[in-house]
């Protein structure tokens, strides 16, 4: 069985999918900041939010989708508490129709865990 993918090994991930934040990642990994390293990926995304280039958002999430996938449990923590998280924002930030392609595209597990916590937030509104 292969091992997790730890936090050493999504940066080295990371710089290759995302080469316009490259130094931006290396930087925050050397300070061993991997939230920050997910930050900055949150912070392209929101770029690209304001380009409306949906194509390349959708990218990203499917590149960082394969990280979670196979990354070890700190890694899937931080990218749910932060990156799923950063969905809500995007959701606000698009046209609707744009909203609509891109969760639509969204792995499903991606999905479940952006539902999840959308429910939560709503259940500690009341």
């Amino acid at each position: 069985m292969l091992n997790k993918i730890n936090r050493f090994t999504a940066v080295e991930y990371l710089k290759v999918f995302f080469p316009s934040v490259r130094r931006e990642i290396v930087a925050l990994s050397e300070q061993n900041n991997f939230p920050g390293v997910i930050q900055v990926m949150i912070d392209n995304m929101k770029i690209d939010t304001q380009k409306s280039n949906v194509q390349k958002i959708n990218i990203s999430i499917k590149r960082m989708y394969w990280i979670y996938k196979n990354g070890n449990s700190y890694i899937r923590y931080i990218i749910e508490n932060l990156f799923i998280r950063s969905f809500a924002s995007l959701r606000k930030s698009l046209k609707p129709q744009q909203w609509r392609f891109l969760y639509q595209e969204i792995p499903k597990d991606f999905r479940m865990v952006y539902s999840e916590q959308t429910k939560k937030d709503q259940d500690l509104k009341f």
